[in-house]
């Protein structure tokens, strides 16, 4: 296992796999992965999908306008969300595709059938991978091999589409591409373009660049696996820069949280004398709900 600017970089099909992750989780809980199974072909042309939609004009973007943070799908403009709630509103726009293998015969969610084809391809083979790295945590944590496939059937699984345009006037100096903050669920796929942007905040209590690797995904933890491991696994604050330059930023994220009646409390390896329950229990749903919420004002 490798380090790129304090991000491990772990290969999931080399020997020694599952203590890599595990160590790179409770360190840094973010990691390059490589030997994911995602075809790049494939991650292309969802990049190409993505763009020719954004680049739209704005008024076709609202046909397919985010309703409510029930159905957690649709597209949503420049300041149409507060990752961090307590700052100015997100530089960024994204069309959100919870649970995307549901609404695939609803014709009026989508742009149109190539993206929709697209996006349930990606969806699809990034859920194949996610399995495969929440197996992978499940050894870790000695739990059965299904455990967290049962729990993250889709309901809560969520595909989005980022577009974070350059050079855009702000209002202040500390707005934001995508504001500073944790992930709500078990893990996320994040694919990166090559111009980057997204920083993450150390142990050291310094922000540090996580530059596009090829042919890696970046994977982290979120709240929930947090929860999960009694903090073993970190859900570590993150951030996007405002885009600067000539060119703007695309990257696509894969959020595979439980599905919402599934109830998260400590796993019985990651509890001691030492190191009692720090989180009591909740259920996916309650805390996914109250953290979209807040960023919706």
């Amino acid at each position: 296992m490798t380090t790129l600017a304090h991000i491990p970089i772990v290969d999931i099909g080399a020997p020694g796999a599952v203590d890599d992750v595990q160590r790179a989780l409770t360190e840094s809980g973010f990691m390059y992965v490589r030997g994911h199974g995602i075809d790049p072909a494939q991650i292309g042309r969802a990049f190409a999908i993505a763009s020719r939609f954004f680049s739209l004009p704005h008024e076709h973007k609202t046909q397919f306008a985010y309703g409510s943070v029930e159905a957690n799908f649709g597209f949503q403009g420049i300041e149409g969300e507060s990752l961090d709630p307590n700052s100015k509103p997100d530089l960024k726009e994204a069309f959100t595709m919870r649970n995307a293998r549901a609404w695939a015969a609803q014709a009026e969610r989508w742009p149109d059938p190539e993206f929709r084809d697209m996006a349930l391809e990606l969806y699809d083979e990034g859920l194949a991978a996610a399995y495969r790295m929440l197996a992978i945590l499940g050894a870790s944590l000695e739990l059965p091999s299904h455990f967290f496939a049962e729990r993250h059937l889709g309901e809560n699984v969520t595909l989005r589409f980022l577009h974070y345009p350059a050079n855009l006037p702000t209002r202040s100096g500390d707005q934001l591409g995508a504001g500073a903050h944790t992930d709500y669920g078990s893990i996320t796929l994040l694919f990166q373009d090559d111009v980057g942007g997204l920083e993450l905040l150390g142990a050291d209590g310094q922000w540090h660049f996580a530059p596009p690797v090829a042919d890696a995904v970046v994977i982290n933890t979120g709240d929930l696996m947090e929860r999960w491991t009694n903090g073993r696994f970190r859900s570590t604050v993150h951030r996007v820069r405002p885009i600067t330059g000539t060119r703007d930023r695309y990257s696509i994220a894969l959020f595979v949280d439980p599905d919402s009646a599934v109830q998260v409390e400590c796993i019985p390896s990651c509890v001691r004398p030492d190191a009692p329950a720090r989180y009591p229990p909740i259920t996916a749903g309650e805390h996914i709900r109250q953290k979209i919420e807040a960023t919706h004002g």
